[in-house]
C-alpha cells in the first residue's frame, strides 16, 4: 500500500530524516516511535505533503508521490490528523465535516445552503456516528472538549475515505479516561478494515498494546523495527529512548 525507500529531507544541514525507509502494508497498524527530535513528525510531513524531501521515494500503490502539492496526495487517498487538532473553530461538527468534503468537491460555496448536497450531509453523519460525535453534531468546534476536538481532527481526515491514516500522537494532552477511549476509537477504526494506520506515539503501552510494527528513530535515522516484542527488548532501542525494557502486559 504505502512504501517508502531512502528518504532524506535536511534543514540548515541538519539531517531531520536520513535516508529512511519503512512499509505499510495494506490493512496494517504501525506505531512510529523515537525521543523528541527523532524526526517522526517530519516523517508524516514529507508522506503527507507538507514539506518535499531532497531525496527518495514515496511510494503509494506503486506511484510515486513524493514532492506532490497536499491536495494531490490527500485526492490519492492519504488522510492525516494532527498532533495539535486542526479545526474550522466557528463552525459546528456537522458543518466542518462538509466543508472537508465540499472543499475536496470544489462545492465549497454551497456549504451554508439551508438544503446541502444529500450526500455531503449523509457522509458527514457516518463519520459522526462511526467517532461518537452525533450528538455534538450542532456544536461549535471551537467549543469541544480536547478530546472531542481530537476526534473531530480524525473525522476531518476520515470523512475523505483515505486509504492511508496518519495519526500524530493521537492522544497528546488527553486525560487518563479520555486516553482510554481514543485508542479503543483508533483500535476500532482499523478493526473495521479497508485502512492502513500508521500513528506517531510516546505512550509505549498504547504501542506495544495494539501496534502490529513498530518503527524506531532516532536522530533522523531509522534505529530498528519489527513486532512489539522484538522491539520492547532491543537493546539499541533500549538504549536510545525505552531506559528498559517495558513491563510485560498482562
Amino acid at each position: 500500500m504505502l512504501r517508502v525507500e531512502h528518504l532524506s529531507k535536511s534543514f540548515g544541514g541538519v539531517a531531520a530524516t536520513s535516508d529512511v525507509s519503512m512499509e505499510f502494508p495494506a490493512g496494517s497498524l504501525t506505531a512510529i516511535i523515537g525521543p523528541n527530535g527523532a524526526g517522526k513528525t517530519t516523517f508524516f510531513n514529507l508522506i503527507s505533503g507538507a514539506i518535499r524531501p531532497d531525496t527518495g521515494r514515496i511510494l503509494l500503490e506503486g506511484e510515486d508521490v513524493a514532492g506532490l502539492p497536499v491536495a494531490d496526495i490527500v485526492a490519492r487517498g492519504v488522510g492525516r490528523a494532527f498532533q495539535v487538532a486542526q479545526l474550522f473553530p466557528t463552525l459546528t461538527v456537522e458543518q466542518s465535516l462538509r466543508a472537508a468534503l465540499m472543499a475536496r468537491q470544489r462545492h465549497s460555496a454551497n456549504m451554508l445552503r439551508r438544503f446541502p448536497m444529500a450526500q455531503t450531509r449523509e457522509r458527514a453523519h457516518e463519520v459522526m456516528e462511526l467517532l461518537g460525535l452525533q450528538r455534538k453534531a450542532r456544536t461549535t468546534s471551537g467549543n469541544l472538549s480536547h478530546g472531542d476536538q481530537k476526534l473531530l481532527d480524525i473525522a476531518l481526515a476520515l470523512v475523505l475515505e483515505p486509504k492511508v491514516l496518519l495519526l500524530d500522537e493521537p492522544v497528546a494532552g488527553m486525560g487518563p479516561e479520555e486516553r482510554t477511549q481514543m485508542i479503543d476509537t483508533v483500535h476500532r477504526l482499523w478493526q473495521r478494515g479497508g485502512l492502513t494506520l500508521v500513528f506517531i506515539e510516546h505512550d509505549m503501552d498504547i504501542v506495544f498494546r495494539i501496534a502490529q510494527t513498530v518503527y524506531v528513530l532516532s536522530y533522523g535515522k531509522l534505529l530498528a523495527h519489527g513486532t512489539p516484542d522484538e522491539v520492547r527488548v532491543n537493546p539499541l532501542v533500549i538504549e536510545a529512548y525505552l531506559g528498559a525494557p517495558a513491563e510485560e502486559q498482562p
